[in-house]
């Protein structure tokens, strides 16, 4: 895993920038790590990067059959935000997030709340982006042993079912580099 594709985007100056969760493979801290690039030479080797090499191929690790790389950092913390259980977003917002996404199919789901005015969860949101076909069933990392049950009055039990999360909140333990998380699921 550590050689991967990747593709590239001319920027100035003379350094390589990498999405952050694909450090970890690498065992890139940012310490003054060096990398190399090699270009494909030929179509057969192309190729062969193409579909053997590319970082969608490689997030699962054949030594240990568990993710070599998860979500981190910043959008872990947007995640966590986005699932928490208070996060409520405004049609305006909600259009716009709808507006920025590329796969969108142009059917919008109902909202949570009608009135006075149309508010979405946050979980609608992250309800988009989930294939439909995933059922999972996780405990976040705070959860506590004396919850049990269909629901946890702290929204500890993340339960996705056919592409829909329906209760919990998404964490490192249920987004990172751990097997049977979503990242682990969805691959």
């Amino acid at each position: 895993m550590s050689i991967m594709g990747h593709r590239i985007k001319i920027m100035p100056y003379s350094t390589f920038r990498l999405n952050l969760s694909v450090t970890s493979p690498y065992n890139a801290d940012f310490d003054g790590d060096e990398m190399n690039m090699h270009v494909p030479q030929s179509f057969e080797t192309r190729a062969e990067v193409l579909e053997l090499m590319m970082v969608p191929k490689c997030i699962v690790s054949p030594q240990a059959n568990r993710p070599v790389m998860g979500i981190v950092q910043d959008t872990l913390l947007g995640c966590r935000k986005m699932t928490k259980r208070d996060t409520l977003i405004e049609k305006d917002v909600f259009m716009n997030i709808l507006m920025w996404w590329e796969d969108f199919d142009g059917k919008v789901p109902a909202p949570t709340i009608l009135k006075p005015r149309p508010i979405w969860t946050g979980k609608q949101v992250f309800n988009l982006i989930i294939p439909k076909l995933i059922n999972l069933i996780r405990f976040s990392a705070w959860h506590a042993e004396t919850e049990n049950g269909f629901t946890s009055p702290g929204d500890t039990v993340v339960r996705i079912e056919k592409g829909e999360l329906l209760s919990g909140t998404l964490c490192k333990k249920t987004l990172g580099a751990s097997s049977g998380s979503l990242i682990h699921v969805i691959w």
